[in-house]
């Protein structure tokens, strides 16, 4: 029975740690992408023309229910059938950035939702138009309302990334599966994995929580 091995472990951490800068550089490119899309999504979603909310309904609610690794093997594996050849960076942040614009679209509508109806009129009657409106008025405390739930969803994408390692993707959990076939120890290289996730995941929660302290301020009192 295998046990965790410390020399191992200490041994096994620079190469592990390798993984890293994938990890980080696909899950807060696709996270940047998904902010930037999943905010057309949710305007469009919200749209009273059907020509435009309609694509938009049928768009998230095919990435929502299209299991991620489903969809990675689609652009990594499928795709070359057709004539079009993804690396695996390219075909993960392709996949997660689809993946979680959906997601980042329905916390967006939700928040321009809840932004009280008298803020647009309030806004209205100052003369602003509908763009400054937004801008200045409405997008500072949606932004707020939606900062917890979008800082959860970044924090899952960084463990989703884990299962880019399907796909070759040489990030921290490909990484440890090299480390621990090679060693006949996966108990070992899993738990430095897992720390490693857990350290990084605890550094963003507390910067998470700094960005709501910051947005706070847009709190009626």
């Amino acid at each position: 029975m295998r046990s965790f091995d410390l020399t191992l472990a200490i041994e096994s951490f620079p190469f592990i740690l390798k993984g890293l800068q994938y990890t980080l550089f696909v899950a807060v490119i696709s996270m940047a992408i998904a902010l930037v899309f999943g905010f057309i999504l949710a305007l469009g979603r919200m749209s009273k023309q059907a020509y435009v909310r309609i694509p938009c309904m049928l768009f998230i609610s095919f990435n929502r229910g299209v299991p991620i690794l489903l969809l990675l093997f689609l652009l990594y594996a499928a795709l070359p059938e057709f004539g079009f050849q993804l690396s695996a960076v390219a075909a993960a942040i392709v996949g997660f950035s689809l993946n979680t614009s959906a997601y980042v679209a329905e916390v967006n509508r939700s928040a321009l939702a809840a932004v009280d109806r008298g803020q647009h009129e309030a806004a209205a009657s100052l003369g602003l138009s509908k763009a400054k409106a937004m801008q200045h008025i409405i997008l500072p405390q949606a932004v707020r309302i939606a900062l917890p739930p979008l800082s959860n969803i970044f924090l899952s994408l960084v463990k989703m990334t884990s299962i880019a390692s399907t796909i070759a993707l040489p990030e921290l959990m490909y990484q440890a599966r090299i480390v621990g076939g090679r060693e006949f120890n996966y108990f070992t290289v899993l738990v430095v994995a897992a720390l490693i996730y857990w350290g990084i995941c605890s550094l963003l929660s507390l910067l998470q929580r700094y960005l709501e302290k910051r947005f706070n301020r847009y709190i009626e009192t």
